[in-house]
């Protein structure tokens, strides 16, 4: 399998709602896109394993991917050790994205933070000729963050998911289990961050939305200097 572009989540759902839009998007112009889930959220309040599981491949319908996988690291456990880097390398070696999608390496949660790191080093690791993994040694080309759980951070460009917006949503409202729950873990009294994080995210799709002049759009990050070609057709006016 020869993949465009691949997003590397903590969590299932975190790609939905940090990058769900992109992915439809690219989809939509006829690249190959993939989500690899590092854990399968077992630690969290709402939901079992199984019941994401199934939740992750009813998004992974909606948005199209030609990849969901699951590095199956215990939730809560995210770090950049030795073994789960070459766990990821070797996903990387046959997968051969073109493009990753990282989080942010700044987050609230440590999982988050950490799956950054794990990403990146996974990513250069599958490029060593002396690995020992099966495949050929192959090194993404192109590494960006996702920033839509990180509003204080200017982002480097915007994707347009103004056409997406709709479709997105319903990839994320798929995990039932965590944003429209029932029975007493919906009736609970103690107050969970991601009972407002799906409008949360909305709103912040429509923030970055008007930053770039349409309606709604995800936020990323990139480490490197970008190229223009032509300063005259740029998009997004200035005055």
């Amino acid at each position: 399998m020869k993949l465009d572009l691949l997003a590397i989540a903590a969590h299932p759902d975190d790609a939905e709602l940090t990058c769900g839009g992109t992915l439809l998007a690219m989809a939509a112009n006829g690249y190959a896109t993939g989500v690899l889930d590092l854990t399968r959220g077992e630690m969290g309040t709402r939901g079992t394993p199984e019941t994401r599981a199934v939740e992750a491949e009813a998004a992974a319908r909606i948005l199209k991917l030609r990849y969901r996988g699951n590095l199956g690291i215990p939730d809560s456990e995210v770090q950049a050790t030795r073994a789960n880097k070459l766990a990821l390398a070797k996903v990387i070696r046959k997968l051969r994205p073109h493009t990753v999608i990282l989080p942010y390496w700044e987050s609230r949660h440590p999982d988050h933070y950490h799956a950054s790191t794990l990403g990146y080093e996974g990513c250069f690791l599958a490029g060593l000729k002396q690995l020992p993994l099966p495949g050929e040694p192959f090194r993404p080309f192109k590494i960006i963050y996702a920033l839509a759980y990180t509003s204080h951070v200017r982002p480097s460009f915007c994707v347009d998911i103004t056409r997406q917006f709709e479709r997105r949503k319903r990839a994320i409202l798929c995990y039932r289990s965590q944003f429209r729950p029932r029975g007493a873990a919906g009736r609970s009294k103690v107050f969970l961050p991601l009972d407002q994080l799906q409008q949360e995210m909305d709103l912040l799709a429509r923030w970055y939305g008007r930053m770039v002049g349409v309606q709604y759009a995800e936020p990323f990050l990139a480490k490197e200097v970008a190229l223009e070609d032509d300063v005259v057709e740029m998009p997004v006016r200035s005055l």
